[in-house]
């Protein structure tokens, strides 16, 4: 099975990537994901559910150590096994 997961981080700081933003992005980019896209506002990461769930893992707890205050994220199931994949 293959997830997306998108997140945020919170406080944001618009002058200088806080230290939570920094650890996430470090997260998500060192994970075993195939794809990653980080921006000021949102982020999101691809690939295997195993290696997805491994780096939600660690984004939470590392964030959270790092100082954010709030975690918003969204997981969704992608490709196939997506909602409607494969009816006819």
């Amino acid at each position: 099975m293959r997830l997306r997961v998108e997140f945020t981080t919170e406080p944001f700081d618009l002058d200088e990537a806080p230290a939570h933003a920094v650890v996430a992005r470090e997260v998500v980019e060192a994970a075993e994901l195939d794809e990653v896209d980080v921006g000021p506002f949102g982020n999101t990461a691809e690939g295997g559910s195993d290696a997805v769930l491994t780096a939600v893992d660690a984004l939470l707890r590392r964030s959270l150590e790092a100082g954010a205050t709030r975690i918003s994220l969204q997981v969704n199931v992608v490709g196939p096994g997506a909602e409607g994949e494969g009816e006819r």
